[in-house]
Order: structure tokens, then C-alpha cells, then sequence
């Protein structure tokens, strides 16, 4: 097999496409030079008709190395004057529309990003960030058009911030581990453009929705599914959070008051009080026994916390309904402001909690995917542009297939 025929094999070139010539220049780079047969009539990319040739345009596209050597691919690619649609370049097989890399060299690139961080792939493969970004883009670009069908029986919405200055994007995620939309803003205009983008099919196959409670999501959901009320579940990550930080407000002020020999130890103790049960070890519990005696309105609220984490076992809507109006009592007859407000909270909203505690759901998926797109901003050293930093969220978490379609 000689050298052109050995390009053509590995571009996967077929009539009318062939290799004129190869040669290696003196500042050793391969160039691969590649014509279209000017005996063959040229279709129209548009429309497919036959059509005159208008003329040759040379192009040329950075290709995978030959051994050591870089290597180019030029192409003498002719334009077709097509009477419908003009003058229009004609599709090349060995590259997308757009792209200055060969489609071999675009896969590689992708299985690099997915494994090392941007700053990391530039410097290796010699590309600028704009060329980094454009493989990326046409990746998701190509992984969202081959992309058939998308479980939504079981979604999750959450945000996360873009960048500095109270800048958000709206994360939408599935049961999969999977980011199936992203929206600008985390308003009720957000989750329901997210919503009017489905079809009504997609939308009645919607049984959960995870959130927190957030005005906005909570408007924007009821507007646009049927059984919302069924459907919204309240995350318990979220109601923790709440506990947590009434328990360490009145931890807080009991500082004031317990006596001197006391402080610096209940200052010390904080992440004992917000520990679940499950993390407790040996020595938070002495701590929290032995404060107990003093922090008495800081030992009262924990308590009222730790209850409230154990009503998320139930399956049955009437038992959890039961334990929660006998937590709320206590809760509303405790006389600490901060787990006052909490509950007052917690029975506006109790018909979410009840959703999520009987389907079983929670954002924990959610909260997991947020950790992955903080650690993409670490590894990028952040995103001055939203819509790249809204394309790598795609590229890593949206379970695409990003390689060329005859290469997956």
C-alpha cells in the first residue's frame, strides 16, 4: 500500500474524494493534499440537486500526528451554484462544516477534555481556548441533535452560580445523573421556558418534581403541570439546611449567656450541633451531653432537629402526616424564635415534604451534579463566558454522545 492510498484508508475517503499528493515539508510537518474529481457532477448540500461547478475554495484542516510529525490536511473544495440556494460549499467527509480539525482529530480532543481540564488539553495539543471551545460546542452541538429521547419521569431543579454578583443558572437534572436543560437566571421565567420547550407528551410524563422551595420554581411548576400538587416534592437537604441554621442562631445567642468557663467551648462545639445522626462519633456526643447543661435552648432546638430528621423513614402519606403535625406542635410550642420560624416554614409547605417522603425523592442527585460543575470551574480556573461554562456542563454531565457518529 503506497502513502496515498494509505491517507485515504485512514480519512475514510471514498469517489470523488482522493489524495493528489503527500509530502513532508522542512519544518517537518505532513501535508496531505486531497481533490475533489472534476469529472464528477457536484450535488447541491441544501438540496441534493445536480448542479454547475461555481468554483474551488482551498481549504486546509489540522489532522491526528503521523508518528512524530504534525500533520495538515488541504483540500481544493469546490462550491456548487445551486439556482435554488446560491452558492454553497460542498460537505467534506473527513471534517464538519465550520471545523479547521479533521473529525479524527476533533475524537481525540473530546477523550482528552473529558479526562484532563482545558488549560491542560490547550497546551498539549498547541490550541488556543476559542479552538478548545469550538470542539467542545460542536461536540454538544452534535451529542443534543443525536440526543432521541430524555427521561423526565423524575426530574430535579436546582441553580448554582455562574459567576460573581448574584448570577445564576438553572440546573435541570434526571433520576440518571443526567443535565437534560440549563436556563439562564434562577427565575419563575427560568423553569418555564424549561417547561413550554417540552412536548405535551414529555410534560404528562412528568411524576416527580425536586426542589427547593423556591418561590419561583414552585409558581413556574404549578403553571405548567397538571397534579402539581402531587408532583413537587421539597428536598430534605434543603429543610436541614433550615434546621441547621436556627440551631447555630440560637447557639449563637446562648453564647451571651451561658457562663465564661463555657464559651469557648459551645464557640468550638458548632459542628457537633449540625452533624447528623449517622456522623455522630463517640466524642460529639459527650460534647453535646455535657453543653446540654448549660446551652439548655441550643439542646432543645438540636433535639427538635434530630426529630425532624427522623420523620423522612415513613411511606405512608396518613403516618407521616400524623408524625409531622406532632413534630410541628412541639416545634410551635418550643418558645425559640429561629425553630419557630422554621416551622411556621416547614406547615406552609408540609404537602411537598409529605411528596418527597412517600416517592422516595430527594436532590441529592442534584447536589452531587453541583459538586461536579463547581469542581469544572476549579479545573477551568472559571468561566468568563456563560455560554461556555452552560457548554462544559453539557460536555461532562449531559450523557451525549459527543464523538462523530461513525466513531461511537
Amino acid at each position: 500500500m503506497d502513502e496515498l492510498s494509505l491517507y485515504e484508508r485512514i480519512l475514510g475517503l471514498r469517489d470523488p474524494w482522493a489524495v493528489e499528493h503527500v509530502e513532508l515539508s522542512e519544518d517537518e510537518v505532513v501535508h496531505v493534499y486531497i481533490e475533489y474529481d472534476r469529472d464528477t457532477e457536484i450535488l447541491c448540500p441544501a438540496c441534493g440537486s445536480a448542479c454547475p461547478r461555481y468554483d474551488t475554495r482551498d481549504k486546509s484542516w489540522r489532522h491526528l500526528d503521523t508518528c512524530q510529525f504534525q500533520t495538515i490536511v488541504h483540500g481544493a473544495v469546490p462550491r456548487a451554484q445551486c439556482h435554488e440556494h446560491g452558492v454553497l460549499q460542498v460537505d467534506v467527509p473527513w471534517a464538519e462544516r465550520n471545523s479547521r480539525f479533521t473529525l479524527l482529530f476533533e475524537a481525540m480532543a473530546i477523550k482528552w477534555l473529558k479526562e484532563a481540564s482545558i488549560n491542560a488539553v490547550s497546551r498539549r495539543l498547541g490550541l488556543s481556548w476559542n479552538a478548545i471551545d469550538g470542539i467542545m460546542r460542536r461536540a454538544v452541538e452534535r451529542g443534543l441533535s443525536a440526543r432521541q429521547s430524555v427521561d423526565y419521569h423524575h426530574i430535579a431543579v436546582d441553580e448554582i452560580s455562574s459567576k460573581k454578583g448574584h448570577r445564576y443558572l438553572t440546573i435541570i437534572s434526571n433520576d440518571s445523573g443526567q443535565v437534560v436543560d440549563i436556563r439562564d437566571d434562577r427565575t419563575k421565567g427560568s423553569l418555564g421556558d424549561f417547561y413550554k420547550s417540552l412536548s405535551e407528551w414529555d410534560l404528562k410524563s412528568i411524576e416527580t418534581v425536586s426542589m427547593d422551595m423556591s418561590p419561583a420554581y414552585l409558581s413556574a411548576t404549578k403553571e405548567h403541570l397538571s397534579d402539581w400538587d402531587q408532583k413537587i416534592c421539597f428536598d430534605k437537604f434543603h429543610v436541614a439546611m433550615d434546621l441547621n441554621k436556627a440551631v447555630d442562631a440560637i447557639r449563637k445567642q446562648e453564647m451571651r449567656c451561658v457562663p465564661t468557663d463555657y464559651k469557648k467551648p459551645l464557640h468550638l462545639s458548632r459542628f457537633s450541633w449540625l452533624r447528623s445522626e449517622a456522623s455522630l462519633k463517640r466524642h460529639h456526643r459527650d460534647t453535646i451531653s455535657a453543653l446540654s447543661k448549660v446551652a439548655k435552648k441550643t439542646a432543645r432546638a438540636w433535639a427538635i432537629r434530630q426529630y425532624a430528621m427522623q420523620l423522612w423513614n415513613y411511606s405512608s402519606r396518613g403516618w407521616a402526616q400524623r408524625a409531622w403535625s406532632r413534630w410541628y406542635s412541639w416545634a410551635a410550642r418550643c418558645r425559640l424564635g429561629p425553630i419557630k420560624t422554621v416551622a411556621a416554614s416547614i406547615k406552609k409547605n408540609l404537602w411537598g415534604i409529605i411528596n418527597a417522603i412517600v416517592h422516595g425523592k430527594s436532590n441529592a442527585g442534584a447536589e452531587s451534579i453541583n459538586s461536579r460543575i463547581k469542581l469544572l470551574k476549579v479545573r477551568a480556573r472559571g468561566f468568563r463566558n456563560k455560554e461556555r461554562f452552560k457548554t462544559a456542563i453539557l460536555f461532562h454531565l449531559g450523557g451525549l454522545r459527543l464523538l462523530p457518529a461513525h466513531l461511537n
